[in-house]
């Protein structure tokens, strides 16, 4: 009722006023209440962002405050609005219609009335949202202080984090280089792993390869397996074989040798071969007739046994006074040789007895004749270098080391040591002598191996292991330039000494615990002549007298044994001769001797071929027991 009595002009003014300060503040948008808790009013909670739009949200928020108080959104309602200050008025009533003038005011009053109810209302409301904007605003002041703070440490931390950038871009170059220096090596070790790759591939390749070859062998490997299985199973049935075979093969080579042996025997351990040598150049032709060779009870085929030499006598005649018919005389011999035999015929003929030296039997082959009558090229060969001239020695050796060869595969095994020595007037010197053994001319002894012993050994000589030929070759060269000759009567060069070749021949058979050993002797008799007591002596010929009768004594000797031991005599003259003592062991009972005797074609000659004939016939004729071998 106050605000009804106030006056009119009061009411006025505040209308106006209010008016004026709706007109001149805009209300402002509502402010968003927030529920109480225990009391207090809590502030909006405002994120916490560092950056520019965090300062752009807080610096609006001051602005609002310093603005004023914020105007309480209108309500809406459902009454009429109120109409507007500063509409124009209806037309004046007239003075007279004091009624209707009384109905308008009291309109305009009510009107106003309500208008101040709802003024009332929206300042009371503006109170309150002002209290809570204070509030808020003291709020948001708090608010601020934290962001502030919170702004310097975000400020602190953004400089301490340019800092770090700053560091983390120094790194990053230092990073970018290191990446430039790594992509580098990167690319080189991409090349190389290009490269193993493609020597990968190539190794997968070839390991492919490897494994169908690997499984290639496999298969050829198992296949062999089954195959060395079988050949195990047929190597073990050949060796049974093969040991029985041995076996047997041991028991005919036994058999081989005793036969062997029994063949030679019934040849006879003492044979004798004649061999008439052909006319040099130079020398007369004999005449047809002079040397006959009849044939054998088989013919021409069968090799010559027998010998006919026709000798005429000028001294003799008729009593016509015509010359006398030459004298034939008949020689046989176990083989004759004429003159166009060749070496390798002779050394046929004598294999066999000289493969018996293999066996364990000694063997002594002598050469004997006048000089000129070809011993020598019968036992060491030609001067040349001609293979069809090679003599007995050379060749007895080819054939030694080829039987030897041959009888390893039967477990033997041979050893062969050479000397060469001749006995010139009784005194034995050595033909292998070189550098100063053969300066200081030590002279040589015939001595007993050891005490005991039945073997003899000649001292200050060499023994000489030889294998092969070319070693012979060298031995024979040697002996050769050394060998005592001089110009006789009978040939221009002459062997004044009779030269014995040995070779101790020594066999083993280590599986059977057999040995066996036994010399080989090669002898070149000196030349046999008969003293001229016409002769007339000079220095010179004194020299020769004393070399004929001491080969003239050694050969007499030599005969002298061998009818001693045909004869069974108790005591044999081994020591009357050095060359008898030298040989003793290969002329006795257990060993083969072989006598070649040695003629020449010529007429002039004929005296001395007969005494070498008759000779060699008195020889032929001897028989010496039965040759034991020698094996331990």
């Amino acid at each position: 009722m106050e605000d009804a009595l106030e006056p009119k002009k009061k009411r006025t003014r505040g209308l106006g006023t209010a008016t004026k300060f709706a007109s001149s503040h805009p209300r402002a948008p509502a402010l968003t209440t927030v529920p109480q808790t225990q009391g207090q009013i809590s502030a909006p909670k405002v994120p916490k962002k560092t950056g520019p739009r965090c300062s752009t949200a807080v610096a609006t928020v001051l602005k609002n405050q310093k603005s004023g108080p914020a105007v309480p959104a209108q309500k809406p309602c459902t009454a009429a609005a109120p109409p507007k200050l500063g509409v124009k008025k209806p037309s004046k009533r007239p003075a007279w219609d004091l009624k209707g003038q009384i109905c308008d005011l009291n309109a305009e009053l009510k009107c106003c009335r309500e208008k101040t109810q709802t003024l009332d209302q929206e300042n009371q409301q503006l109170r309150s949202q002002l209290q809570e904007a204070q509030q808020q605003a003291t709020a948001l002041g708090i608010e601020r202080r934290t962001l502030e703070g919170e702004l310097a440490r975000v400020q602190a931390q953004a400089e301490q984090g340019q800092q770090e950038l700053e560091n983390l871009s120094t790194h990053v170059l230092e990073l970018e280089e290191r990446l430039g220096t790594q992509e580098g090596l990167v690319q080189e070790l991409q090349k190389e792993q290009l490269g193993f790759q493609e020597e990968r591939r190539r190794l997968a390749t070839l390991l492919e390869e490897q494994e169908r070859r690997l499984q290639a062998s496999e298969a050829a490997l198992s296949g062999s397996r089954a195959e060395v299985a079988s050949l195990r199973q047929e190597a073990a049935a050949q060796a049974a074989l093969l040991a029985e075979r041995g076996e047997r093969l041991h028991g005919l080579e036994m058999e081989r040798r005793r036969l062997h042996n029994q063949l030679q025997e019934l040849k006879g351990n003492i044979r004798v071969f004649c061999r008439v040598r052909p006319v040099l150049p130079g020398e007369p032709t004999p005449t047809p007739g002079f040397l006959l060779f009849p044939s054998g009870p088989g013919g021409p085929s069968d090799p010559p046994t027998h010998l006919s030499l026709f000798r005429s006598d000028e001294r003799r005649g008729t009593l016509s006074g015509a010359p006398a018919p030459p004298t034939r005389h008949d020689f046989s011999f176990d083989r004759i040789f004429p003159p166009g035999s060749g070496q390798d015929e002779v050394f046929e003929e004598i294999a066999m007895l000289v493969q018996s030296a293999l066996d364990g039997y000694p063997v002594c082959i002598f050469a004997y004749g006048q000089t000129g009558s070809g011993k020598t090229f019968t036992m060491e060969g030609g001067p040349g270098a001609d293979p069809q001239e090679e003599g007995l020695i050379p060749r007895a050796l080819r054939h030694l080391f080829s039987v030897a060869q041959e009888l390893s595969s039967q477990g033997w095994t041979y050893s062969f040591v050479a000397s060469y020595v001749e006995i010139y007037n009784e005194t034995v010197r050595d033909l292998l002598a070189t550098g100063t053994r053969k300066a200081q001319g030590g002279e040589c002894e015939i001595r007993r191996a050891g005490p005991g012993s039945e073997e003899l050994t000649v001292t200050n000589a060499r023994y000489v292991p030889v294998s092969c030929e070319k070693e012979v070759e060298a031995l024979l060269y040697l002996a050769r330039q050394n060998r005592a000759v001089a110009r006789t009567a009978q040939n221009e060069r002459s062997s004044r000494s009779h030269s014995v070749f040995q070779l101790q021949i020594s066999g083993e058979h280590a599986g059977r615990g057999l040995q066996c050993g036994a010399p080989l002797n090669l002898v070149d008799l000196a030349g046999s002549e008969r003293l001229d007591p016409g002769l007339a002596l000079g220095p010179e010929e004194r020299e020769r007298l004393r070399e004929t009768q001491a080969i003239n004594s050694s050969l007499s000797t030599l005969g002298l044994v061998i009818m001693a031991l045909s004869n069974k005599e108790s005591h044999v003259p081994y020591r009357n001769s050095k060359l008898t003592y030298l040989l003793q062991n290969s002329l006795g009972g257990s060993a083969k001797m072989l006598m070649f005797v040695n003629i020449s074609p010529l007429e002039e000659n004929v005296s001395e071929s007969l005494n070498s004939l008759r000779f060699a016939s008195k020889v032929n004729q001897c028989v010496i027991g039965t040759a034991q071998p020698n094996r331990k």
